[in-house]
C-alpha cells in the first residue's frame, strides 16, 4: 500500500512541478529598462498554487519494530532521502552522512526488507535508520494536535503551503498522526501538521518580526535616541546587548565598542581580502556620539604604526548609543538540521536590528529631525539548548506569544524573559566570552559608496580551514558567510565562479529539478578554490547585485538552479536582484535592505519577507535570464510560520545512537570504499567514497553496529531534513 502512495507522490507532484519549465532557446537580452521594470517583482494569490495530496508530502515515516534492535532501538525510521550528490553513490544500498567523526549511517529500506530487518519499505527512494521512540512521544504528538484544533494556538486552517527550499510551489492538506496505527506496526507518517494556526500578519507581528511601537519603542525596554524616550540600559537596547557581550573580554563595555568600531578605520586583511577602510565611521557615528556624551575626540595617524585611531577625552556614553530597536527576530526557522559541520539541533537563532540616527538636537529630537541613517546593526544569537526538547520548548513559547490579542503587559514580560535567556553573559559557556553570540553584521552605505556588508564573531578564524575557535576578548572581523571575495572575482565574468557554479554546485543540486518549482541545492563554498583564497571579508551591493555563471545555459534547468541557488545564498544577491529588494519606488528606499532603517517605526519590510501581504507571494525575475527563463515566488515571513508551528506542535522526537570513525574504518575494510556523500566544495574525506552493492556486506554492518556505539542524541525523527534557509 505504502509503495503505491509513494508511485502516486511521484506521479503527482512529477506533474504539479512540471507546470513550468526552462525556455528552450536563450531569451533575448532586455533592455536595460525593462530589466528595471522587470526585476522588482510581483505579487500574485497563493491560492492559484496547486492542491498536492498530503501523503505526497510526507518524507518521513516511523514504523515500530516487532523486537528491539542489540542496541535497544524500537522504530525505523523511514527517510526519503535526495539522490546523492555524489553520482557513483546513486545505486548504493548504504549511505553515510554528517560528520564523518559521528556519522549517520541509513540502510537501503528495500534491502533491509528483504533481509527481514524492517517488517516493510516505503519504497525504493527511502533509506532507513534506527531510533528509540517510546509509544509516549506519539501520544504527545496526538496530544498536541488536539489542542491546536481547540483553538489553544488560534484559529487554525487545514491547507498548508508546501515549500521548496524558500519557494512556495504548491498547497497541501496535512496528515494527523496516528498513535494507535504505529503501535500495531503500521508505517506512520510523522512530518505535517493536519491543522496550523492561521497566518496572517498580526501573527508575524507577534511570532517573527516584532516591530510594532508598543515593543521597539517601549518605555521601560527601550530607549529612543531620537526623542530621548525610555529607559536608557534597558533589555532591548543597544547598550544592553553590548555590556553583556563585553564581560569576560577584558576590555570596559565602552572600550569593547569603541574598539569595535575602530575596525572601519584602517584596512584590514582577510583571506587575501584587502578590505578599504570607511573612516567617515568617525564622522557619521564617533564624533557626534562623543559629543553627546561630552567628551572631547580627534581621529589621529599613529605615527609609529601609522594606523588611524580615536583619541576621546573621556568613554562615549553607551547609554545614549545612537543605534535604535528597530525589530527583534525569530529565527527558529535555522534550528534543527545538521550541516557538514555536523552542527548539533539547536533551537536556531534570535536577533535584534538596529538602525543607525544622528539626531538633532540629542535625544530631543523627533521622528522628522532624527536624521535615520541607512546603516543597519544585526545581533544574531544562537539560541542556547542542544537537542530535540529545546527546540520544541523554545518553538512552543513563540507559538504562544502568537496567542496574545495585543503587545500588553503580560506579552512583553512573556518576551523580555525569553530574550535575557539568550542574551545575559554566561547563557553560552563554550563561546567567547560565554555569550551566545553567533555573529554581528552591519549592511550600510552610510559611511561610503557603495552598499556594504561586514561581519564579526567573538572567534578567531583559522587561516587555513576557516574554522571558528570561540575566543574572549574583543569582535574580529570574519570571513562572509558563503559569499566570494568581490575584489577578485567578477559577478559577471569570472571564470571560477563558472566553474563552481557549474561543477561544485551543480553536483549538489537536488534531483529531479523544474525550474521554477523545484529547485534546491546542497553545497558549500570553501575558503579556497583552486589553491586561490575565494571568500570575501566584506560585501558590496550594486554592484554587484547578483552572481552570474557566464556559460551556464538557460535551457538546461539544473544550471539555471545552480546558479540561482548560489547567488541568492550570497549576502550580494539577497540582499538585491535575486530577492527583487531593489524596489526603489515609493517614499522609502529599501533597496539592499529587508528591514528599512530608514522609514521610521514600524520598519518597513521587503516584499521577499511579506510576499506582498498575507496570502500572496512574491515572484522575482531571475537575476540573470529574466523571467523568460524564470521567475522565483517568495513569501518567506509564511515559511518561517510554518516552520515555528510544525515545531511547536508536531514535532517527534527520538534518540538516535550515531556511529564512531572506527565503524567507517571497518566499513571501509570490508567493502573497499565508504559511501560518504560529502556536499560539494567541502574538503575531500580521507577516506576511499565508493558505493556499497553487495547486500552481504548489508547484513555484516548491521551486525556490526553494537561495537562502535556513541552516546545517544535526542533529535527530531526529520533531522535528515534539509534546510531551507542557510544564513541569511
Amino acid at each position: 500500500m505504502f509503495r503505491k502512495c509513494e508511485e502516486l507522490r511521484i506521479v503527482v507532484v512529477g506533474a504539479v512541478l512540471a507546470i513550468s519549465g526552462c525556455a528552450k532557446e536563450p531569451a533575448q537580452e532586455p533592455s536595460r529598462q525593462d530589466a528595471a521594470e522587470e526585476s522588482r517583482g510581483s505579487s500574485t494569490s497563493l491560492g492559484e498554487l496547486p492542491l498536492v495530496p498530503g501523503l505526497s508530502v510526507a518524507g518521513t515515516f516511523a514504523q515500530k519494530l516487532e523486537q528491539p534492535t542489540p542496541l535497544g532501538e524500537t522504530t525505523a525510521v523511514h527517510v526519503k532521502l535526495p539522490p546523492p550528490a555524489n553520482r557513483l553513490l546513486s545505486d548504493s544500498l548504504v549511505r553515510v552522512v554528517g560528520d564523518p567523526a559521528r556519522p549517520t549511517v541509513l540502510f537501503h529500506s528495500d534491502t533491509l526488507a528483504r533481509l527481514g530487518a524492517i517488517p516493510s519499505s516505503p519504497g525504493p527512494d527511502f533509506f532507513t535508520l534506527f531510533a528509540r521512540l517510546p509509544d509516549s512521544e506519539l501520544e504527545r504528538r496526538q496530544e498536541n494536535e488536539r489542542r491546536l484544533a481547540s483553538g489553544e494556538l488560534g484559529p487554525t486552517t487545514r491547507e498548508s503551503i508546501l515549500f521548496n527550499g524558500r519557494h512556495p510551489v504548491a498547497r497541501y492538506e496535512g496528515l494527523p498522526v496516528d498513535a494507535q496505527a504505529f503501535r500495531w506496526g503500521a508505517q506512520t507518517p510523522v512530518t505535517s501538521c493536519p491543522l496550523v494556526p492561521t497566518s496572517t500578519q498580526p501573527q508575524w507581528e507577534r511570532t517573527q518580526m516584532i516591530r510594532d511601537p508598543a515593543v521597539v519603542l517601549d518605555p521601560a525596554r527601550t530607549w529612543d535616541p531620537c526623542t530621548g524616550a525610555g529607559t536608557k540600559g534597558g533589555v532591548w537596547t543597544f547598550a544592553h546587548l553590548m555590556r553583556e557581550m563585553a564581560q569576560g573580554s577584558g576590555a570596559r563595555p565602552e572600550a569593547f565598542v569603541l574598539n569595535w568600531l575602530s575596525l572601519w578605520l584602517n584596512d584590514f586583511q582577510s583571506n587575501g581580502d584587502t578590505v578599504p577602510a570607511r573612516r567617515k565611521m568617525y564622522d557619521e557615528v564617533i564624533a557626534p556620539w562623543a559629543a553627546a556624551s561630552g567628551a572631547t575626540s580627534a581621529l589621529q595617524q599613529n605615527a609609529s604604526t601609522g594606523r588611524w585611531e580615536v583619541v576621546l577625552s573621556k568613554p562615549l556614553d553607551l547609554d545614549i548609543a545612537p543605534f535604535r530597536l528597530l525589530v527583534i527576530v525569530n529565527r527558529i526557522d535555522l534550528a534543527g538540521t545538521r550541516d557538514s559541520d555536523d552542527k548539533p539541533t539547536d533551537p536556531g537563532e534570535l536577533r535584534f536590528i538596529f538602525g543607525l540616527t544622528r539626531p538633532s538636537p540629542w535625544g530631543g529630537g523627533t521622528e522628522a529631525t532624527c536624521n535615520l541613517k541607512p546603516f543597519t546593526v544585526i545581533f544574531e544569537y544562537g539560541v542556547p539548548g542542544e537537542g530535540c526538547a529545546p527546540v520544541v520548548a523554545w518553538a512552543r513559547q513563540w507559538a504562544l506569544l502568537g496567542t496574545f490579542t495585543s503587545f500588553n503587559v503580560a506579552y512583553k514580560a512573556q518576551l523580555t524573559q525569553m530574550t535575557q535567556s539568550v542574551v545575559l553573559r554566561g547563557r553560552a559557556p563554550g563561546k567567547g566570552n560565554a555569550n551566545a553570540l553567533n555573529q554581528i553584521r552591519t549592511n550600510e552605505v552610510a559611511l561610503a559608496f557603495p552598499w556594504e556588508m561586514r561581519e564579526f564573531r567573538l572567534a578567531d578564524e583559522h587561516p587555513v580551514t576557516g574554522k571558528d575557535k570561540p575566543s574572549n576578548g574583543p569582535l574580529r572581523v570574519h570571513t562572509m558567510a558563503l559569499t566570494p571575495d568581490d575584489a577578485t572575482h567578477d559577478s559577471q565574468t569570472d571564470p571560477d565562479i563558472d566553474t563552481f557554479v557549474r561543477t561544485q554546485v551543480k553536483n549538489g543540486v537536488e534531483q529531479p529539478v523544474t525550474v521554477p518549482t523545484r529547485c534546491t541545492a546542497h553545497f558549500t563554498v570553501p575558503r579556497t578554490l583552486n589553491g586561490r583564497p575565494f571568500l570575501g571579508a566584506n560585501s558590496l551591493v550594486a554592484p554587484p547585485t547578483h552572481w552570474e555563471g557566464f556559460s551556464v545555459v538557460p535551457s538546461d534547468a539544473t544550471e539555471v538552479c545552480a546558479r540561482k541557488e548560489f547567488s541568492v545564498n550570497t549576502c550580494n544577491g539577497c540582499h538585491f536582484k535575486d530577492t527583487g529588494t531593489n524596489d526603489f519606488s515609493g517614499t522609502d528606499n529599501l533597496a539592499f535592505v529587508h528591514v528599512s532603517p530608514t522609514s521610521g517605526i514600524p520598519a518597513r519590510l521587503s516584499k521577499f519577507l511579506t510576499g506582498g501581504g498575507s496570502g500572496f507571494m512574491f515572484t522575482v525575475p531571475d537575476a540573470q535570464f529574466g523571467a523568460a527563463v524564470a521567475s522565483w515566488p517568495f513569501a518567506d515571513l509564511l515559511r518561517r510560520h510554518q516552520r515555528l508551528q510544525e515545531l511547536a506542535s508536531c514535532t517527534t522526537c527520538g534518540w538516535f545512537i550515531d556511529l564512531d570513525l572506527g565503524f567507517l574504518s571497518r566499513m571501509q575494510a570490508l567493502a573497499g570504499s565508504v559511501p560518504l556523500d560529502v556536499p560539494p566544495g567541502a574538503p575531500a574525506p580521507a577516506l576511499t567514497v565508493g558505493p556499497i552493492r553487495d547486500i552481504g556486506v548489508v547484513k555484516q554492518l548491521l551486525e556490526l553496529r553494537p561495537g562502535f556505539r556513541t552516546q545517544p542524541r535526542e533529535l527530531p525523527l526529520d533531522f535528515l531534513q534539509p534546510p531551507a534557509a542557510r544564513v541569511h
